[in-house]
C-alpha cells in the first residue's frame, strides 16, 4: 500500500516547506531552501531526456518551488519547464529506503558547486536539514524509519574551538579602532559599533539593533565634580562639562537584526528583527560596559545622532547597518593598523573576531566562566568548548617543569 500510494520527493519536500516555513527564522529559511535544493537535484532520475541546464533547475527550485509564498506568483516559462521536468523526474520517497540512495545524497552534500569539498559546518548543517525532512516523512507514515540511521556515514568533523590566532590584544584593538576613525566620517560612524563587539562582547546583529534607550552612560565632570547619570544630557548650569571622566555603564540587549534578504522575511525587508539568540522573544540581556565604550558611545551620539527609531548605528541612508558596509571599513582598517604579515594572518580578520577577543580577555582576566557566558549569551559548556584554546593555562610554568624532568 505504501508503494502504491508513495509520493515523489519533490511533492514531499514542498509539503515539508509549507509546514516548516511559518516557524523558521528568515536566515534559517534561506539555509533550509539551499540545502533542500541540493537534495532535490540529487534525487532525480538519471535517464530522463530533455534535462534543462543545471543552473536553471537550481534557480527554479531555489526561487520558486521551495518558497511557499512564491507559489502564487507567475513563474517564467524557462523556470516553469524546469519545474515540470523535476516533478516528472523526482524519485519516489520510498527510494530512500535504499542505503545506496541515501549514501549518494549524503556524499553529494559534501561537494560544492565547483566540485571542491564543502566546509564541514556546511555539510553538517545540510545533513541535519535532510534528516529533519526525512523525519517528516516518517511522521506522515511514508517511511517506517529514518534511513540515515541505518547507514555508516559520518559527517566531517567541525572545529568548534576558536583559533587563538584570530584574537587581537587590547593594544591592537585600539589601533584598529583609531584606524577606522581615521578613514573619515563615513567609517567613523561604525567605530562605536566595533567597540560594542569588543568591550561588551555583543554579536554584530545585536550591536546593529542597539537603541539609545538601551544605554546607560554615566560619568563625572572633572571641572565641577558633578556626577552625571547620563553624559549625553545637555548641562543646565554654568559648567558645560567639557571634560568628563567616564564610568562603568550598561547596555541592555533586547533583540537582533540579522540580514537575510527580502525573499525570506515576512515583511519583505532585508533585515529581520528578532529576539536574542537562544532566548525567548521578549527576553533581555544586560551587559556592563567599561568607560572606553561609554566614551565611544557618547562621542557617536554627539557627532552622528540616531535613527528616528532610536537605533545608534545605521546605513548611509538611515536604514539598518549593512554587513557589507562595516566589513569594508574593517578590511581597510586592518591594512592601515597592522603589519603586512599580520594582515595576511587570521588576526582579527572579521569584525566577529572582536567578540572572540572580548571573551578571551575576560576569561584570562579571571572573570568566572558563568559571568562571561552570561554576558556573551552562551551556556557555560559552549563557552568553555569554543574558547578552550584561548585560555592561558600557564604554559611557561608547565614547560619549566617538563624541562627540569628531562634534564
Amino acid at each position: 500500500m505504501r508503494a502504491r500510494n508513495a509520493v515523489t520527493w519533490y511533492v514531499h519536500v514542498r509539503e515539508y516547506m509549507d509546514r516548516k516555513w511559518p516557524r523558521l527564522a528568515a536566515k534559517s529559511r534561506r539555509g533550509t531552501v539551499e540545502a533542500l535544493t541540493d537534495v532535490t537535484l540529487l534525487l532525480v532520475g538519471s535517464k530522463r531526456r530533455n534535462r534543462p541546464d543545471m543552473a536553471v533547475l537550481r534557480e527554479a527550485l531555489y526561487r520558486y518551488a521551495l518558497i511557499p509564498r512564491s507559489w502564487t506568483e507567475e513563474v517564467p516559462a524557462s523556470h516553469a519547464d524546469a519545474l515540470a521536468w523535476i516533478e516528472g523526474s523526482s524519485l519516489l520517497i520510498t527510494e530512500l529506503e535504499s542505503p545506496a540512495t541515501v549514501r549518494r545524497v549524503l556524499d553529494g552534500l559534501c561537494l560544492r558547486l565547483d566540485g571542491k569539498p564543502a566546509a564541514a559546518s556546511t555539510v553538517r548543517r545540510k545533513r541535519a536539514i535532510l534528516y529533519n525532512a526525512i523525519g517528516y516523512a516518517v511522521e506522515l507514515g511514508r517511511l517506517d524509519a529514518n534511513p540515515i540511521d541505518r547507514i555508516q556515514w559520518t559527517a566531517p568533523e567541525v572545529a568548534s574551538a576558536v583559533d587563538r590566532r584570530v584574537v587581537a590584544n587590547p593594544t591592537q584593538v585600539v589601533a584598529l579602532f583609531d584606524a577606522v576613525a581615521a578613514l573619515g566620517n563615513r567609517a567613523d560612524r561604525v567605530t562605536a559599533f566595533f567597540g560594542c563587539l569588543y568591550y561588551a562582547g555583543t554579536r554584530p546583529s545585536e550591536a546593529a539593533d542597539l537603541r539609545r534607550s538601551d544605554c546607560e552612560l554615566p560619568g563625572r565632570c572633572v571641572i565641577c565634580g558633578d556626577g552625571l547619570v547620563d553624559v549625553t544630557v545637555s548641562p543646565a548650569g554654568s559648567c558645560q562639562h567639557e571634560k568628563i571622566e567616564y564610568g562603568w555603564g550598561r547596555i541592555t540587549l533586547t533583540g537582533t537584526a540579522p540580514r537575510a534578504g527580502k525573499a525570506w522575511t515576512d515583511d519583505g525587508q532585508p533585515h529581520e528583527r528578532r529576539g536574542l539568540k537562544h532566548r525567548a522573544r521578549n527576553d533581555t540581556r544586560p551587559v556592563p560596559i567599561p568607560p572606553p565604550l561609554v566614551a565611544l558611545l557618547h562621542r557617536h551620539i554627539t557627532e552622528y545622532g540616531m535613527a528616528p527609531d532610536g537605533r545608534l548605528f545605521r546605513g548611509l541612508h538611515g536604514g539598518p547597518l549593512s554587513e557589507s558596509v562595516y566589513d569594508r571599513w574593517w578590511k581597510l582598517a586592518r591594512e592601515k593598523a597592522l603589519t603586512p604579515a599580520q594582515v595576511a594572518s587570521p588576526l582579527a580578520r572579521r569584525p566577529y573576531d572582536l567578540r572572540h577577543a572580548a571573551a578571551s580577555l575576560w576569561l584570562n582576566a579571571g572573570v568566572p566562566a558563568t559571568e562571561v557566558a552570561r554576558r556573551l549569551g552562551h551556556s557555560v559548556a559552549v563557552l568553555l568548548r569554543v574558547y578552550a584554546n584561548c585560555i592561558d593555562g600557564g604554559e611557561d610554568g608547565v614547560n619549566d617543569r617538563i624541562g627540569k624532568a628531562l634534564s
